[in-house]
């Protein structure tokens, strides 16, 4: 049984290979960075010609930052895919250190392990951290997405898992994660946690869907059918009446969230564009910041009322090995607020903005 399985999980890994293969995009131009303005509503958020700062530019695929506040100061943690890490980045000596080893998968069995992808011409494993976010003690709480948990760091180093299955199945990879202010933890669950996707032998749901978990208790807010997209990213407004999530990379749900973690009426918030389809933040004034994903790094600012204000344009570099700078999460961070982090794949990116975004 266990020679078919693996069979099965090596026969779906190069299904994978070869899709990715013959799906190659043209590459695009190159071009520099810029923000593009499309409302005076910008001007009060970030300037057009803010400046681009690299805080590196040599990892595998970063996601899932956020910022943590140390004093008068802090620093920034952000996940890995590839390295199975979660690093820290220490604004007072612009220094990256490891924060966490084997953030993502804990086990020891690779071979059936991760997510196969590309990250520009390059063909890689994800195996690493997803979505990170701080609970109302200040603790992390991050998606360890191969190991189909959401788990969270004690103040003593220990771990703790808060939700790896639903009904008994495992969990097909925990995506993106926020907590309210009552503790509660919602999470998107996606097949990025499968070797094989969702074609993955080890599929124990057969559908994906946005999580409430609360006290070890974990109900389903909503299912990818009735989302209309698989879900990724996910965000908060600032006063919690409100939850955002993409549907793929077609369109940004907007739902109201009930104290008692079911969700009421949904709009489309917006449809269409660029800046949809990846991890996303909400600033102090309810401002949505949403990114691309994978593809040319895009960042859309939207007002709370669905206004499209502009959008940050991430450079695309021409050299070789092709360099994949793309948008797939951000954060707000700094010691006074107004710093913008974005997970750029192989690059983190960081621009100051003109107000505080960050609670």
């Amino acid at each position: 049984m266990k020679a078919l399985q693996l069979c099965l999980i090596l026969a779906a890994s190069l299904q994978a290979t070869l899709a990715m293969a013959q799906a190659d995009p043209p590459w695009p131009a190159a071009r520099p960075f810029s923000i593009e303005r499309l409302d005076p509503q910008l001007d009060s958020i970030v300037s057009t010609n803010a400046r681009l700062e690299v805080i590196g530019d040599r990892f595998g695929l970063t996601e899932g930052p956020v910022w943590v506040q140390q004093g008068r100061s802090g620093y920034l943690l952000f996940s890995d895919l590839i390295s199975n890490r979660i690093f820290k980045w220490d604004p007072a000596t612009r220094k990256v250190s490891v924060f966490l080893e084997n953030a993502g998968y804990s086990g020891d069995d690779i071979m059936n392990a991760g997510t196969q992808t590309r990250r520009g011409r390059m063909y890689v494993l994800m195996i690493g951290p997803n979505g990170e976010t701080l609970d109302p003690q200040g603790r992390l709480v991050w998606c360890a997405s191969p190991d189909g948990t959401v788990v969270r760091l004690e103040k003593d180093g220990t771990r703790t898992v808060l939700a790896g299955t639903y009904e008994g199945k495992r969990f097909n990879g925990p995506n993106d994660v926020v907590v309210r202010a009552d503790g509660a933890a919602l999470m998107t669950d996606s097949d990025f946690g499968l070797r094989g996707g969702r074609k993955s032998p080890l599929k124990q749901l057969n559908f994906n869907a946005v999580y409430f978990i609360k006290d070890h208790q974990v109900k389903i807010l909503i299912k990818d059918k009735d989302l209309g997209g698989f879900p990724n990213g996910i965000a908060l407004s600032p006063d919690e009446r409100y939850l955002y999530l993409n549907a793929g990379f077609k369109k940004m749900m907007r739902y109201e969230l009930r104290a008692d973690g079911t969700l009421g009426r949904g709009i489309v918030f917006f449809e269409g564009g660029t800046g949809i389809g990846d991890g996303m933040r909400t600033d102090m004034r309810g401002n949505l910041f949403s990114t691309g994903g994978a593809g040319p790094g895009e960042v859309r600012i939207t007002s709370p009322e669905g206004k499209h204000l502009g959008t940050i344009h991430l450079p695309i570099l021409d050299r070789q090995p092709r360099a994949e700078i793309c948008a797939t999460n951000l954060t707000f961070g700094d010691a006074d607020g107004k710093g913008l982090y974005i997970m750029a794949c192989e690059a983190i990116y960081h621009i100051r903005l003109n107000e505080r975004a960050r609670r």
